[in-house]
């Protein structure tokens, strides 16, 4: 059967071919990369925006208002990921992927997850409630952040293909991001929380983020905020 033995001789040829490895200090292009065993390696940090509830927002609300919901959030999310310095890397649904570079990454996508909080409550809650008087419904979301070194490669077949970030902050900060939102908006790892500098972490004398336990991964440190910074 050609279309088995097609898949089979690609699935082998991936398995048994080396791999060609570069590093980078930029976000690739898709015309950068192969469809072969071709990787750039950078240190990222990875931020995941994402509706909390949207499942049960579209089986309870009429399509148009569920439509209005995902657009108000992305477009306030991603506007908020390109004032901070972060590169929108992916959308999955009611969910964006971004990744942050340079010295500063930590600072800033940690920043960024508290500047999402406050253009959803202060402006996409507003405006919702404005528009639609009677609605009861509320947007909440979760932002999750981490940071590790990644390889970024290129995945699929000949005309229907993406880039795929492979390491564990791609996984970690989405993993974050699926937290309920009622235990907090903004979750960021330790290794973004302990070489992150200063400016996102105190406000007027008080602490902005709480340290916590992620039991679901090995009892790692993990801090949630709740706080709403003006971009």
């Amino acid at each position: 059967m050609p279309l088995l033995d097609d898949i089979r001789s690609e699935v082998a040829s991936i398995f048994s071919s080396q791999w060609s490895i570069r590093d980078g200090t930029v976000v690739p292009e898709q015309s950068d990369l192969k469809l072969s065993n071709d990787a750039v390696r950078l240190e990222a940090a990875v931020l995941y925006a994402d509706l909390d509830g949207s499942t049960a927002m579209v089986d309870s609300q009429e399509p148009g208002f569920a439509a209005e919901v995902y657009k108000a959030y992305l477009i306030a999310a991603c506007r908020v990921i390109k004032a901070t310095g972060g590169e929108i890397t992916a959308f999955d649904g009611d969910r964006v992927m971004a990744v942050y570079l340079g010295g500063q990454k930590r600072t800033a996508a940690a920043g960024a997850a508290l500047k999402i909080n406050h253009v959803v409550e202060k402006i996409v809650n507003v405006q919702l409630k404005a528009q639609y008087q009677t609605s009861a419904y509320t947007v909440k979301h979760v932002v999750g952040v981490d940071v590790s070194n990644l390889w970024v490669a290129r995945t699929g077949i000949r005309g229907s293909n993406d880039l795929v970030w492979v390491g564990s902050a791609a996984n970690h900060a989405a993993k974050l991001s699926a937290l309920s939102s009622a235990a907090g908006r903004s979750w960021i790892t330790d290794s973004v929380f302990d070489s992150m500098q200063d400016t996102y972490k105190t406000y007027d004398g008080k602490p902005v983020w709480e340290r916590r336990t992620w039991t679901a991964m090995k009892g790692r440190t993990i801090y949630r905020s709740n706080w709403s910074w003006p971009p």
